[in-house]
């Protein structure tokens, strides 16, 4: 049974937008960042919490990319503006409970020129 569920990729033009979703469905696994991943490079921090209280974002991102969360629901969001080539990827959540790591199976993101 997949614990985190991530929606909304897809293909869109440079400049254009685009709002990800990733649903936890167990209450203790809760959602706490985005990470991405290109072929042959390693996964990235993209926003979410890392350290505190407040989320962050990756240098690369700020300014275009919004993270949210809803705690009722269990998701967290990444609204995704001002789209770049350089932000394709896999985009995968992130959820960590009691040592263990919990990922998703990401949603692809592709942004044409």
């Amino acid at each position: 049974q997949e614990r985190l569920v991530e929606s909304g990729g897809g293909l869109v033009q440079a400049g254009g937008s685009l709002r990800l979703s990733c649903a936890s469905s167990v209450s203790y696994i809760i959602p706490m960042g985005w990470y991405r991943q290109v072929p042959g490079k390693q996964r990235e921090m993209v926003a979410g919490f890392v350290r505190g209280r407040d989320p962050e974002a990756a240098e690369s991102v700020k300014g275009r990319f919004t993270f949210s969360r809803d705690s009722n629901s269990n998701t967290v969001y990444l609204q995704m503006n001002a789209l770049k080539p350089e932000d394709t990827a896999v985009y995968y959540c992130k959820a960590s409970y009691l040592g263990m790591d919990y990922w998703g199976r990401g949603t692809l993101v592709t942004v044409a020129s």
